[in-house]
């Protein structure tokens, strides 16, 4: 069990989590996560390969463009970006669908 005042925080902040403006501002937050992951699994944007600031520089501008490209590819192809899972018993259906 929190304390009294830990408890009384937590309350207000999750009733606070239940309105319009704050779910438009994480919402924002959402797709700001989003675009680093997808650098971060696309282009390796964790870790620099060179040394320089102006190369490390350098190096996030293309991985920027690179996510770009991949989102308009995916826009313009009609694919999603997201993968989705697919269970055991699905593909074996499509398998023998096939």
């Amino acid at each position: 069990m929190p304390p009294r005042e830990l408890h009384a925080a937590q309350q207000s902040a999750r009733a606070e989590q239940n309105t319009a403006d704050w779910q438009a501002k994480y919402a924002i937050r959402a797709g700001a996560e989003s675009t680093m992951h997808q650098a971060v699994t696309a282009c390796g944007a964790r870790r620099t390969r060179y040394r320089g600031l102006a190369k490390n520089q350098l190096q996030q501008a293309f991985s920027a463009v690179a996510v770009n490209m991949i989102r308009l590819d995916a826009h313009w192809t009609g694919h999603p970006l997201d993968r989705t899972r697919t269970s055991h018993l699905t593909r074996l259906h499509l398998a023998l669908a096939a």
